[in-house]
């Protein structure tokens, strides 16, 4: 079968290697489509950050070259051994997230943790991947599979959210609005935040953002980004999200938040970054970090089916998966009008 192969960075191989075989325990599932991950992008650009080069990760066993993709729906097309939950025939998503005792208390911070698609395991950007029963929900049937796609993202996004104290009626910004930013506001406008400020440069991604209800700050357009933000809410918002991994945007995000306010880092970061911490001293602020997601898979799903995380507002191309690496690697990279790419296999 195809499968995307990590080999080093700026290296990434579409090749050909053999289909999974199922285990005990496990489903084998036909990938209908899996999204371009900001941390897939991560690992081709500036890479290795979570996928093993040097030594096996301790639960997949495995090294690099690894199949990427971790955002991802399809069909089940097999059970192994002692599978109880699924039959042949079912939708499916997958919770990425490997951990040494499964997913239980929080997994997510667990010292061995991997992400399949990363740490080994297979991946999404294939046309089969072999997956653990545990990491399994089922896929609404008001859901279509693209929909699917878009269920670990947002899961990012809804546990970002429900890691900070933003409460109904709060003001909030959010620094950078590439797909987890614009699921970021998504799961604000779910929680109830009235004013949501987006800051952003694309031109498109800003249309995006006011398309879903926040409003609209451009760097490029204002003097001080910090400063408006400051005049537009008497001093502060309560609670800002850094979603851009640049350095200089996590002390603009900092700056943004009033007297005690907070400020979460969802992006993941190639290089450190400076702070200065009387930023966070003198007017008494904090500033968080979140990883991943958990237990939030199901609240993604009921959100889903109301009508949030749309699929249809967020997906700005679909390509084959014959030309991820131009397509979609690559127009990432070249073209910021993109906000989400999704994949799907050729023989689909």
């Amino acid at each position: 079968m195809k499968a995307l192969r990590w080999h080093n960075q700026k290296d990434i191989r579409l090749e050909e290697i053999n289909e999974p075989v199922v285990q005990a325990g496990q489903v084998k599932m036909k990938v209908k489509w899996c999204g371009i991950c900001g941390s897939d992008l991560h690992e081709y650009l500036g890479g290795p950050i979570f996928i093993p080069v040097d030594r096996p990760h301790p639960l997949t066993n495995e090294v690099a070259p690894v199949t990427l993709g971790h955002e991802f729906s399809g069909e089940v097309v097999e059970v192994g051994e002692g599978v109880t939950h699924y039959k042949v025939g079912d939708r499916v998503v997958v919770e990425p997230i490997f951990a040494t005792h499964g997913h239980q208390g929080a997994y997510n911070l667990d010292e061995q943790m991997g992400f399949l698609g990363l740490a080994g395991g297979g991946g999404g950007l294939s046309e089969y991947v072999a997956v653990d029963e545990e990491l399994l929900f089922k896929l609404p049937d008001d859901l279509s599979y693209e929909q699917g796609a878009l269920v670990e993202p947002a899961a990012v996004a809804l546990y970002a959210v429900r890691s900070s104290k933003v409460k109904a009626g709060d003001k909030v910004a959010v620094f950078g609005c590439g797909p987890i930013g614009l699921l970021v506001i998504e799961a604000l406008k779910a929680a109830g935040a009235t004013d949501i400020y987006a800051v952003e440069l694309s031109p498109e991604r800003q249309a995006k953002a006011e398309e879903l209800g926040a409003i609209i700050i451009n760097p490029a357009e204002v003097e001080d980004t910090v400063a408006e933000i400051a005049r537009l809410t008497d001093g502060g918002v309560d609670v800002s999200f850094e979603v851009t991994g640049v350095p200089i945007v996590l002390r603009q995000a900092i700056q943004s938040t009033g007297i005690g306010g907070e400020t979460i880092i969802v992006s993941i970061w190639e290089k450190g970054a400076e702070i200065l911490p009387n930023d966070i001293v003198i007017k008494e602020r904090t500033v968080k970090g979140i990883i991943g997601y958990r237990n939030v898979f199901p609240a993604v799903l009921s959100l889903m089916q109301k009508g949030y995380f749309s699929a249809e507002k967020l997906v700005t191309k679909k390509i084959a998966l014959d030309d991820v690496i131009e397509e979609g690697f690559e127009s990432l990279i070249k073209e910021k009008n993109q906000v989400k790419i999704l994949v799907k296999s050729e023989q689909q």
